[in-house]
């Protein structure tokens, strides 16, 4: 019988390589830095493209039914590789995989897939592969919630950034969302394992973390969330705190305290409101109102002057009306975001939402979410714009998609920036002057 040691040899002395494809949210590309990790610690090697590949996951997210589209008409176009390469495994994974129904049917509209698993069983896929290899049969995980596995290897991108997950699940049940179901109630990593790992990072040379769960808010691993990052600053000596994402009826006075104490965390919140209206901010459970929210926003204003406050809005979820979008347009134009990701409401299998009467036209929902975002890219120009002049430290990330010339990075406000410079300023703090700022990034040369 095959063993683990024989698989590693066979895959190494045949250069086998892998490929991996990731839908959705930040956790999600964590988890394929994790997925990275599993298969080079058994002797894969990345390839270039999946033409190039012999093994290709496709890491799925299930927040919007696009997304699940997306995943499915992908996967499909992976057969014509399969046939010209019979030895080419193709695997599904990921939070799709943890609906039972999806993954179902993804393996009877798609037999050439050969692996697929959820979320909880990340940690398993080198004895999946083995099992693979000694079986004509597609291998099936079926979706449970699980342990916590964080201790397996982490194939992590090159570059100055790193995330690190403190939490997993979520608690709050929104009405449209299905995150409850397929991550599970909240469990979070303690506090010694968390200031751990990311004094580790900062030892391997990372210079900004991105804290990640649910709703960092209701982070419980033995201190509560401003604890954690007040702990963090003070036992480590990471540059750079991100945490993301900030649930508001959970963000306490305490939080903004220790951010305003510590430059080292960002001046950046994101908050996601998902509507100005408090009627449907009931109907979406989210526990709070408009006014409360507002509240809120301008609080964390008042008290960490110049932070940037970022959002999420849904609009056409069901019942709502004209009356309540044009809520959520007075909310935008008062509060102006720096930013915010919009979406269409998306029925999702499961939730009270997709059951609701009164469901949103399509027609409607377009019309709406165009306005929704030209009102919210004419506030994030004018925003920008209040940047030029100013002096600002930038973290060099990378070097710019938009001139090979050019390098880019973002300041503590989360705002990419792009100005002359070459590889040699990856990984470093400079100063910039901001000379002009456009609707996704601001401009400017080095000081």
């Amino acid at each position: 019988m095959k063993t683990l040691k024989n698989l590693e040899t066979e895959i190494k002395e045949k250069g086998l390589k892998y490929y991996i494809i990731t839908y959705g949210c930040q956790m999600n590309a964590h988890e394929s830095e994790k997925i990275a990790g599993l298969l080079e610690s058994i002797g894969y090697i990345p390839a270039n493209s999946k033409e190039d590949a012999d093994f290709i996951i496709f890491n799925t997210c299930c927040i919007r039914e696009n997304a699940e589209q997306k995943t499915f008409g992908n996967v499909g176009r992976i057969k014509k590789l399969k046939q010209l390469n019979r030895e080419l495994l193709v695997s599904v994974c990921g939070c799709m995989m943890q609906q039972e129904s999806a993954a179902k049917k993804l393996m009877k509209t798609f037999p050439f897939v050969d692996i697929v698993f959820g979320t909880y069983n990340l940690h398993e896929l080198p004895e999946m592969i083995l099992a693979c290899k000694s079986s004509p049969d597609p291998i099936y995980r079926a979706p449970e919630i699980g342990e916590l596995h964080d201790d397996v290897p982490q194939k992590r991108s090159e570059g100055p950034l790193a995330s690190v997950n403190i939490m997993y699940g979520c608690n709050n049940f929104c009405s449209y969302c299905i995150v409850p179901y397929v991550r599970g109630r909240e469990r979070s990593r303690s506090a010694n394992d968390v200031i751990s790992e990311v004094a580790g990072l900062t030892s391997q040379g990372f210079r900004e973390v991105m804290l990640l769960g649910q709703n960092v808010n209701s982070y419980d691993g033995g201190l509560n969330f401003a604890q954690l990052l007040k702990q963090i600053c003070e036992e480590t000596d990471i540059p750079r705190i991100r945490f993301m994402t900030s649930h508001p009826k959970d963000l306490s006075d305490e939080l903004i305290g220790v951010i305003a104490a510590h430059p080292q965390i960002c001046r950046h919140i994101h908050l996601p409101v998902q509507s100005g209206s408090s009627r449907i901010l009931q109907e979406m459970n989210r526990k709070y109102t408009r006014e409360a929210y507002i509240a809120l926003a301008e609080k964390i204003r008042k008290n960490i002057p110049g932070i940037a406050v970022t959002t999420d809005i849904i609009v056409g979820f069901p019942g709502e009306t004209d009356a309540d979008f044009a809520q959520t347009l007075s909310l935008v134009k008062e509060l102006r975001f720096d930013s915010a990701f919009t979406f269409v409401y998306s029925p999702r299998n499961g939730t009270r939402a997709a059951r609701m009467p009164n469901q949103v036209d399509e027609e409607t929902q377009a019309r709406r979410i165009k306005e929704l975002v030209a009102l919210q890219n004419r506030i994030t120009e004018e925003r920008n714009h209040e940047y030029e002049g100013r002096s600002m430290e930038v973290l060099v990330e990378g070097i710019s998609a938009r001139n090979p010339k050019h390098v880019c990075g973002r300041t503590s406000t989360s705002k990419m920036v792009n100005f002359e410079g070459d590889a040699s300023l990856i990984g470093n703090f400079v100063n910039v002057k901001i000379t002009h700022g456009k609707k996704t990034t601001l401009f400017g040369t080095l000081n």
